[in-house]
């Protein structure tokens, strides 16, 4: 990301949950903020690479699960 890019907002699958009612899908964390850094291939709203995006509607809740284990190691790395 460039210098003028704000920062990517931190997601939380725990906090994503606790605002879920019980028994829901597993939440897609789009925060409607659609574009591709060009140096990580992550979407600079949600973390997610356009492979994980284009899955979203057909994955299970285990897929969901561990995309958004992926989202939060992305951000763990301090990347974007």
């Amino acid at each position: 990301m460039s210098a003028s890019t704000p920062p990517r907002p931190r997601l939380s699958l725990a906090d994503t949950l606790r605002r879920q009612p019980p028994g829901a899908p597993v939440p897609s964390p789009c925060i409607g903020v659609c574009r591709i850094d060009e140096a990580t291939g992550w979407c600079a709203g949600c973390w997610r690479t356009l492979d994980e995006i284009a899955g979203w509607g057909t994955s299970d809740d285990a897929t969901r699960r561990r995309v958004w284990q992926a989202i939060e190691s992305r951000q763990a790395t301090g990347v974007g």
